[in-house]
């Protein structure tokens, strides 16, 4: 008999990480016209001078986007119940961000088996840009 995704995780059980490139300039870009946030701290050097900042720092819903893809490259986007974040520190130009998820509860609701997945999202040095929770449906 074949073992389903559910039964086969256990509490502490890692999901597939997600590392991503360094942040460039050209992502900035690219995520200003995609998104259509084109505020200047995320792409003009001089704009982020003038705020106090050493350069201009990626969109926090970037890095939300990438940590969500932790999610949909583990199962389909339908089988999220619950995502959220708290966002705790600015990515900048040149970091390379991994996003993690680690299980933290099995349970049953609404007739659905379900895991529930601590999430991280933090550079190379270990600083943690993002943080939050997944709610998944498995079967």
């Amino acid at each position: 008999m074949k073992t389903s995704v559910f039964d086969g995780l256990t509490v502490g059980d890692d999901i597939p990480a997600l590392t991503m490139p360094p942040l460039s300039r050209l992502t900035l870009a690219l995520y200003c016209g995609a998104s259509g946030d084109h505020n200047p701290i995320h792409v003009d050097t001089d704009f982020a001078h003038s705020a106090g900042m050493p350069d201009v720092i990626a969109h926090g819903m970037l890095s939300m986007a990438w940590l969500a893809q932790v999610l949909t490259h583990w199962v389909p986007q339908t089988a999220i119940r619950d995502y959220s974040v708290r966002f705790a520190a600015m990515t900048h130009v040149g970091e390379r961000i991994t996003c993690s998820a680690k299980v933290t509860e099995k349970f049953e609701l609404q007739g659905e088996r379900r895991v529930r997945l601590a999430l991280t999202a933090a550079n190379d040095e270990g600083q943690t840009k993002l943080s939050g929770e997944a709610v998944i449906a498995l079967t």
